[in-house]
């Protein structure tokens, strides 16, 4: 938690040089308190750690500039920031759009920037495959978790029946099963060149495994 907290200051300083320490602190603090809320399984602080690698894996191959994976930790923090399996389908993903633009303005973030984080945090409700550039990698990094090895994908598929328990069995597999395929029927899972030759192939077993076993 504190190296989280620590990361994201200095995240903010390079972005939001101006901002004050205060602000800094109390909106990282209310940010740490909605990923470790109760009712979370899967969209914990393990995912967004788990993000940043990413991030950083990409960063190193030269899919993304310093100061995009930079930005890409915002995003990273705000893209389930509001997080509740019992609200419709994209209503999660515009409220932490919302507390974004709101929270990062209130920083002082330069409004390209803060329309960057919101467009990205938007378009984690479809996952659509972008062209390039930070999109193309925050799109892989979130979906890292598809490629994870056998016991950590079998963990995060346990860990989010968990965050949908009140969900019957029949109508949690037909769900899941909907979201899950349409990753498998296109050309590729991941949008960069680096997830596609490093991610791509165990990411395509693990879906083919868990469809497998919903059906």
């Amino acid at each position: 938690m504190p190296a989280l907290i620590t990361w994201w200051k200095l995240d903010l300083a390079d972005l939001a040089p101006g901002a004050h320490s205060d602000a800094v602190q109390a909106i990282g603090a209310d940010l740490l308190g909605r990923w470790t809320e109760p009712h979370r399984r899967y969209h914990t602080t393990r995912h967004l750690v788990e993000v940043f690698w990413a991030l950083e894996d990409l960063e190193q191959a030269g899919a993304l500039e310093p100061r995009e994976a930079t930005l890409g930790r915002l995003v990273g923090w705000f893209h389930d920031a509001v997080y509740d399996p019992s609200t419709p389908g994209g209503d999660n993903e515009q409220a932490s759009a919302d507390l974004a633009v709101r929270d990062l303005r209130a920083l002082g973030l330069a409004e390209d920037d803060v329309d960057t984080v919101r467009d990205l945090v938007v378009a984690t409700t479809s996952h659509d495959l972008p062209d390039s550039g930070l999109a193309a990698a925050f799109h892989d990094a979130d979906l890292w978790i598809l490629s994870a090895p056998p016991e950590r994908y079998a963990q995060y598929t346990e860990q989010v029946r968990e965050e949908y328990a009140a969900v019957p069995d029949e109508a949690f597999r037909a769900g899941r099963a909907a979201v899950l395929r349409p990753f498998l029927e296109r050309d590729c899972v991941y949008a960069t060149s680096f997830a596609r030759d490093t991610w791509e192939e165990r990411a395509r077993q693990n879906l083919a495994g868990e469809l497998r076993a919903l059906d």
